[in-house]
């Protein structure tokens, strides 16, 4: 009963990401690196998988050109489209924050990387965007415009505030006073038990796929639903944890338990997604159904390797 009311509580939190996320995670999970177009048609077929219509999947690719991440070329009635260098640099910067995140590291100084700054009220956007990327760097507000973080990301944080044309800005690093009776010590910027529970939940609500791939009992076009869904549920995580030095942490913390089960999973399903994603792409384009990959995190560098491998060892550790 705990159980199905933790799986519960955990789907109704992890909604499915929009077309234009789900298309970027297809993209860098199988197309990673690859400069060829691939067919609208075939894009939207992927899509579909999701549950996406065709009108909204081609306004989704649409919209990922106007964002400057994507590239069209026609030939006769039909569209074509392949990634932009931006795209690539996103999806690398990405994966990169993904392997990184959740590696157990006790040598931690002491010292807190604090940003401070000024957005206009009236300016929400700016304001929204930028609480968006300073929670993915692992910080959180200690106070409204004073935002603090464990690890030294101080310098990738001005870059994010200068692009965002927030010029108004300061950081530095601090350490917390011994005796800070009475004053608001910087992990109280964090909820940890309930960050605590969030993990647990997962782990719950993945263990069955694990085992199911275990049995050999998921079909290709659901191994690719899974593992899309799966990359989309732990990359929330690093925007909730800012990766808390372990002496700062609970005996029990369950993110190490978490991160082994969801590489795990994720390098798993990654033959059988990949299965279902050279289906669809040689129906649309035969010639380019061999260039299919799979993304590794595992990869030492993290990268692709060909689609259907299980070569690289799976590891087990939290590390």
């Amino acid at each position: 009963m705990v159980r199905a009311a933790r799986t519960a509580a955990w789907e109704s939190r992890t909604r499915q990401g929009s077309p234009p996320s789900l298309l970027l995670t297809l993209l860098g999970d199988y197309w990673w690196g690859q400069e060829e177009p691939l067919p609208s048609a075939a894009l939207v077929e992927l899509l579909a998988d999701f549950d996406v219509s065709d009108v909204a999947a081609r306004a989704a690719l649409s919209r990922m050109v106007k964002r400057g991440l994507l590239e069209s070329t026609r030939s006769g009635r039909n569209t074509f489209y392949s990634m932009t260098a931006r795209a690539q640099q996103v999806m690398r910067r990405g994966a990169e924050r993904i392997v990184a995140f959740g590696v157990d590291d006790d040598a931690w100084d002491g010292t807190w990387s604090l940003v401070a700054f000024s957005v206009p009220e009236a300016n929400r956007a700016a304001r929204e965007a930028l609480r968006t990327r300073l929670r993915w760097l692992g910080y959180a507000p200690l106070y409204d415009a004073l935002w603090v973080s464990p690890r030294p990301h101080h310098d990738e944080a001005l870059a994010e505030l200068a692009e965002l044309g927030v010029t108004a800005t300061t950081a530095f690093v601090a350490e917390a006073p011994e005796s800070s009776r009475g004053s608001l010590v910087p992990q109280s910027a964090w909820d940890v038990a309930e960050l605590a529970e969030r993990y647990r939940e997962f782990v719950i609500a993945w263990e069955p796929t694990h085992a199911a791939l275990g049995q050999g009992a998921i079909a290709p076009a659901e191994a690719l639903i899974r593992r899309t869904q799966l990359m989309d549920a732990w990359r929330s995580f690093p925007g909730l944890d800012p990766d808390l030095p372990r002496r700062l942490l609970p005996v029990d913390w369950p993110r190490p338990a978490a991160r082994a089960l969801f590489l795990d999973t994720y390098e798993a399903l990654g033959a059988p997604a990949s299965v279902r994603v050279r289906q669809v792409i040689a129906k649309h384009a035969p010639e380019l159904a061999d260039r299919v990959v799979q993304f590794s995190l595992l990869a030492d560098p993290p990268g692709p390797r060909p689609a259907g491998s299980t070569g690289v060892p799976v590891r087990t550790s939290a590390t």
